[in-house]
């Protein structure tokens, strides 16, 4: 029991310290796309950490497998370097055992997945597609930021206001300048810059809304030409367009688990399979693992970290490219995602018994040439 907590321990504290530092790495490239989205007026600010908090159990029900994958290799093999585990095998510690020891906190983290993925992440999802639908419901005046150049319509136009009310109803010293494009969008006709002392929103009865801009002037011109033109103006209308916000996130992902149980669609299939396939995918990775951690102490702790972490991306990447044959329809839905289970368990029993089978007919072949010798 006392080696059983010593090695569950040793896997446990390399699990959080590995799975820490990728899902810091994780969660800060996704924050930074979601702050372009702010910085450019297609998000709310005030959102952003909602979102990732969201989003943070469909990070970690990745981000968990790998950790544990990466904690039995860096904490065993660290008992192999400082010849601990020579003296456990020594006291009768074999390979199956120590795997069943694994086996434990694999559990843990299985169930611990099985939750975020069948659960929380599916919530999650739902969460901020709901947000991300809020968020594409705002007009570009409801994403002005005072002081700062917003770019919208694909960067065609870029508007700016020096001061804004703190109701959102009125504005103060406002510019705007949008491209004019042909009727077919290839070509560039031009510039056309609005500045105005104030402006307000107004809602026409068809829903559409429009900045009503108040003693100011409109210039048309092209950059670098001197025929421009100037209008002063005592009101002007311009149509608000909605943010465009770019989401990765699919309707399917959002369901809950229990709406993809018993459907008869594939894609529903796929995704309900998908979901079941993370946490089996944890007691593979541990198979795989134990036999990959063992490492001479003269070879160094790191000498099979990189064969066995392609070895692990090839087992999830074969998991997404079959995910994908099956929303398609190329894989029979009775095969689903199990066969590639079925496969890297194969490898990782090979491996499992491969090693203690090498050293037992090398034994007995340096016993007969002894007896012979």
């Amino acid at each position: 029991m006392i080696v059983f907590r010593y090695l569950s321990r040793e896997v446990l504290l390399t699990l959080s310290a590995v799975s820490a530092v990728l899902l810091v790495i994780i969660m800060s490239g996704r924050f930074i796309k979601y702050l372009a989205q702010a910085a450019s007026g297609a998000l709310d600010p005030s959102v952003l950490f909602l979102i990732m908090g969201f989003r943070m159990p469909g990070f970690l029900e990745l981000i968990l497998p790998l950790g544990l994958f990466l904690g039995i290799l860096l904490a065993y093999g660290r008992l192999y370097l400082d010849s601990e585990m020579t003296v456990l095998a020594a006291t009768g510690m074999s390979q199956q055992r120590l795997l069943a020891y694994s086996l434990a906190p694999a559990t843990l983290v299985a169930v611990l997945v099985a939750w975020l993925s069948l659960g929380l992440a599916p919530q999650g999802v739902a969460q901020v597609a709901k947000i991300l639908n809020e968020q594409d419901a705002l007009t570009e005046f409801d994403t002005l930021v005072p002081g700062r150049f917003q770019a919208m319509r694909s960067g065609t136009r870029v508007t700016y206001t020096q001061e804004m009310s703190d109701d959102r109803s009125q504005l103060g010293g406002i510019f705007i300048s949008e491209k004019r494009l042909s009727k077919a969008g290839d070509k560039e006709r031009g510039i056309t810059v609005l500045v105005a002392d104030k402006g307000r929103q107004e809602i026409q009865p068809d829903g559409s809304r429009y900045l009503i801009l108040e003693n100011g002037y409109r210039y048309d011109g092209n950059p670098g030409a001197a025929d421009y033109r100037a209008i002063k103006y005592d009101t002007y209308g311009v149509l608000l367009v909605k943010p465009e916000v770019s989401s990765d996130i699919s309707e399917r992902e959002a369901l809950p688990t229990r709406e993809l149980i018993g459907s008869d669609e594939p894609r529903k299939q796929a995704e309900l399979q998908w979901r079941i396939s993370i946490p089996l995918l944890v007691f593979v990775v541990t198979l795989l693992a134990v036999p990959l951690s063992r490492v001479n102490p003269r070879q160094g702790r790191f000498l099979k970290l990189l064969p066995a972490i392609l070895l692990y991306m090839a087992y999830l990447s074969l998991l997404i490219a079959a995910r994908g044959a099956l929303d398609k329809g190329k894989i029979p839905m009775s095969v689903g995602l199990w066969w590639v289970h079925g496969l890297f368990l194969l490898i990782g029993l090979m491996l499992q018994f491969w090693e203690p089978l090498r050293l037992k007919l090398a034994g007995r072949r340096m016993a007969r040439e002894l007896a012979h010798g």
